[in-house]
């Protein structure tokens, strides 16, 4: 994928905006039930039934409907009032054939009801204070379960409480202080440094993030009464968004492209959310118009690609249908958390953001190279490509020394921009691309779930900075029960430990070279009876090429180019895979085999580059000590510290 070399586009008015948000809320009327109260998108059952699936596609449509009506102060929208009025009357009514199921009768159900309970109070002159008395006590009644109920999952759950007790309280419901502030609590528990948070206790880094975490307390501080019980907490809220917002930008390819990782990648555009929200916070950091092109940037990268099709349904895929790449619990109305994206629209067309100058993103403008210490993560984006690569060294949606299987969406060594990691069955048994494993003679490779960060900064003056990360694990064969559901994170199983391998991270420019030593081997483990696999970057297109050479193999598809090379001798291959992965109908994988000698340092360089770009080649190292000379393919000379081996910390 080469840099966008097209005429700058004329930027999204709102009318643009709306246009978009019209086109998915008319074919979500097109597929509604006969008295309103359920959406049923066309496809396969979800993983919760076609009961949840109705609810699904009502609630997270009814948020773009809310925007809509919000943004605009309730006039000219009267067709979608009276479809918002009738679907909530419906959803509510216990003899209703398309009732809304409970929160107490499906966890789902819970998520659900907050969007429903965000929509009611953003819109309440318009919706609630018109619905019937009648209608208002079952709405009351319909929420009321969750006040008191501890079968929450501490994570971005939590604010599906709190949000729908806030309403609660605002419409003279129950609700209870003691649940509002044991999950304000929970929530804060979640956070990290330079304003991440955690989904959770697990290391948990993905674009829940944005969408979820920095997401709920702004739009919840803004609802009916929140401020009393909010306590002042409101300008932390704001002030570790702001200092996220300087990670997240960087984190949007040229292109548009979301970071491909994490789970419920289904939501696509949903990751421009965190871009309104910090409109509407006001940030003091990052001007309206810089967060506004941003959030269009990435809508529009889905726009562009046919999201959605022809009958205006967003799809389980990412440019196009591509079910794999759901969660178990998915469904046909899951994907419509991407709304989230065009929150922008709850604000009124006399709102300065539209007018707002705006700011080109960071890759656009120049080389971009960070470290995000909390997720593990360096980064590294390049102008003229416009890829944006995360090198990941702390993030696996586990607990450090946990024994699971690896899952593709958080435990691989890189993602990107502009390659998404492979996704099928294999890929969830047998790490293939962006890992390090050690492989058995019958085929089985070792995972790295519950590695240990050992570190991760940005060394040298400028002109001459290294990206810098590593980490170490106890790898292990493992044996997993897939049967249980698919959730995101690695699954469990029966273990065999292979030994301890230690992997460093020095990145240049979109460049890696991956310093890789396997420290010990477990007990009846010969270095003979195994091989060190280092895998590099998947590319996926109808027929990638393939070049292999001593010690390096190259994949090329459409406009990326892929390529390994190791320094330390050994075997490359490229490895293809059919419908493996959601860009392509093949993705390919190139690959280094080595011998395995404990204690020695195997040197790989792992490129991902834009296909029309100059090669880089000429890299060469020496290491002395704890310290690596690189000569980079420019001839900067850098020298890196690293930290002693695991067994001398």
């Amino acid at each position: 994928m080469a840099a966008d070399t097209r005429p700058e586009r004329r930027a999204w008015s709102r009318e643009d905006w709306v246009a978009y948000a019209d086109r998915l809320l008319d074919a979500a009327q097109r597929h509604a039930s006969a008295g309103g109260g359920r959406i049923h998108f066309p496809g396969a059952e979800g993983g919760y039934g076609h009961d949840i699936d109705g609810l699904e596609g009502f609630a997270r449509t009814l948020l773009l409907a809310g925007f809509r009506i919000a943004g605009a102060r309730g006039e000219g929208v009267d067709e979608l009032l009276d479809f918002v009025r009738r679907g909530v009357a419906a959803g509510v009514d216990p003899e209703a054939p398309d009732r809304w199921v409970r929160p107490d009768e499906h966890g789902q159900a819970k998520v659900e009801a907050a969007s429903i309970a965000l929509v009611l109070d953003l819109t309440r002159p318009w919706v609630w204070d018109t619905l019937g008395a009648v209608t208002q006590q079952r709405a009351i009644a319909w929420f009321a379960s969750v006040v008191g109920d501890d079968g929450y999952p501490r994570n971005n759950w939590v604010w599906f409480r709190i949000v729908v007790q806030t309403f609660l309280r605002s419409v003279g419901g129950p609700w209870s202080p003691d649940d509002i502030a044991a999950d304000l609590a929970c929530h804060d528990s979640f956070v990290r440094e330079d304003g991440w948070l955690s989904d959770g206790d697990d290391r948990s880094y993905d674009h829940y993030v944005g969408w979820a975490l920095h997401t709920y307390p702004i739009l919840w501080s803004r609802m009916s009464g929140a401020a009393d019980l909010a306590a002042g907490r409101t300008a932390g809220d704001i002030a570790r968004l702001d200092r996220f917002l300087d990670d997240a930008l960087a984190l949007v390819g040229a292109d548009g492209s979301p970071l491909i990782q994490g789970r419920s990648l289904i939501y696509r555009f949903a990751a421009a959310a965190v871009f309104w929200v910090g409109v509407i916070a006001e940030v003091p950091s990052h001007t309206p118009g810089r967060l506004r092109h941003a959030a269009e940037t990435v809508v529009r990268h889905f726009a562009d690609r046919g999201v959605p099709g022809a009958d205006g349904v967003l799809t389980m895929g990412w440019h196009g249908p591509w079910r794999t790449m759901a969660q178990s619990y998915s469904g046909p109305g899951s994907p419509y958390w991407a709304v989230k994206g065009l929150m922008g629209l709850m604000l009124p067309a006399d709102h300065p953001v539209w007018t707002a100058d705006p700011r080109p993103l960071p890759v656009a403008a120049s080389d971009v190279l960070r470290a995000m210490a909390s997720p593990g993560w360096v980064v590294s984006a390049t102008r003229d490509d416009g890829i944006v690569r995360v090198v990941n060294h702390g993030t696996d949606h586990a607990q450090p020394g946990t024994v699971s299987t690896d899952s593709p969406l958080y435990t691989r060594i890189g993602y990107s921009t502009a390659t998404a990691p492979l996704l099928d069955v294999r890929a969830w048994a047998a790490p293939l691309e962006q890992s390090v494993v050690l492989r058995a003679p019958d085929g089985r490779v070792t995972h790295r779930a519950g590695m240990l960060l050992r570190g991760v900064r940005v060394d040298g003056v400028p002109g001459e900075e290294v990206g810098v990360a590593s980490a170490v694990w106890e790898a292990h064969w493992i044996t997993a029960d897939f049967a249980t559901r698919n959730h995101g994170p690695g699954f469990a199983g029966t273990a065999r430990r292979a030994g301890r391998l230690r992997v460093d991270s020095l990145v240049r420019r979109g460049l890696e070279v991956r310093l890789v030593r396997v420290e010990e081997l477990a007990a009846g483990v010969a270095p003979e009876d195994v091989r060190l696999r280092v895998g590099g970057w998947a590319v996926a297109g109808d027929d990638p090429a393939a070049r292999i050479g001593a010690a390096e193999a190259v994949a090329v598809a459409g406009a990326l180019r892929s390529g390994i090379r190791s320094l330390s001798g050994g075997t490359a291959e490229v490895v293809t895979r059919a419908d493996a992965g959601p860009l392509g109908a093949r993705s390919a994988v190139p690959v280094v085999d080595l011998d395995v000698a404990v204690g020695e340092v195997a040197a790989v360089v792992v490129d991902l580059r834009g296909a029309g770009l100059p090669v880089r080649t000429g890299v060469s190292l020496r290491c002395v000590d704890d310290a690596v000379d690189v000569v980079w393919p420019d001839g900067t000379r850098t020298r890196t510290s690293l930290a002693p081996p695991a067994g001398d910390s």
